[in-house]
């Protein structure tokens, strides 16, 4: 019978945070005004680690960037910021770890609040199929489509990821509560909700307020960047 395995993305599978380093490359290249930007995106960065996000007012900063420019554009973008940040942030124990799943036939899915168009390509270099991302609108059809500034649906954030996880789910055919094993794999006190929903939570590279509940609720607690 199938087993889960989600895994969150920043600070988890990777030792960065992809969407700040996302922001710092586009300020880095010139594409967004350096000094206010920067100045945002720690702002934001340290909101989120202190647990008191707001999420919409995030991502309206976040994803005004991906509205401004076609797609063609964002792509060569990415890849630069691809080969230049984040191949280099790939660390043998996360693949380990996720190749350990897969072997198992268990099915693997990311789950992480930075958006889709940031997340996909990374999440494709550990060789996983299924991600449940924050999702850009977008307007147009075919080769016309561009981003709008806006969300798509829920913030895949806090009490956001388990509907969408659910919602996902439930495009499988599955239910969360019938799989014999469900792993989740994050490192965010604002993944407890998620955490708290699947059989096998596991507090990874955990900051320090998911350390001590993890210590309170004897979860396991792996490094894999120590």
């Amino acid at each position: 019978m199938t087993q889960l395995a989600l895994f969150d993305l920043d600070h988890t599978l990777l030792p960065c945070d992809s969407d700040y380093e996302w922001g710092q490359f586009l300020a880095r290249i010139g594409v967004v005004d350096s000094q206010y930007y920067a100045k945002q995106n720690e702002r934001f960065y340290q909101d989120y680690k202190d647990g008191k996000l707001d999420i919409h007012e995030f991502l309206r900063f976040a994803l005004k960037p991906l509205s401004e420019h076609s797609r063609a554009q964002l792509k060569e973008w990415h890849d630069q910021f691809m080969a230049e940040v984040i191949t280099g942030q790939l660390r043998q124990k996360a693949v380990d770890l996720v190749k350990k799943h897969q072997d198992a036939g268990d099915l693997c899915c990311v789950v992480t609040a930075t958006n889709s168009f940031v997340t996909r390509p990374i999440v494709e270099s550990f060789g996983i199929e299924h991600l449940i991302a924050t999702e850009p609108a977008t307007k147009g059809v075919g080769s016309d489509v561009i981003f709008t500034g806006e969300v798509k649906g829920i913030p895949n954030f806090r009490e956001g990821k388990i509907q969408n996880v659910h919602t996902w789910l439930g495009e499988q055919n599955l239910d969360l509560s019938q799989l014999p094993r469900s792993y989740f794999y994050s490192d965010s006190m604002n993944d407890l909700p998620l955490l708290e929903q699947v059989s096998h939570p596991v507090a990874t590279n955990p900051d320090d307020r998911l350390r001590q509940e993890a210590q309170k609720r004897n979860w396991p607690i792996l490094e894999l960047f120590a």
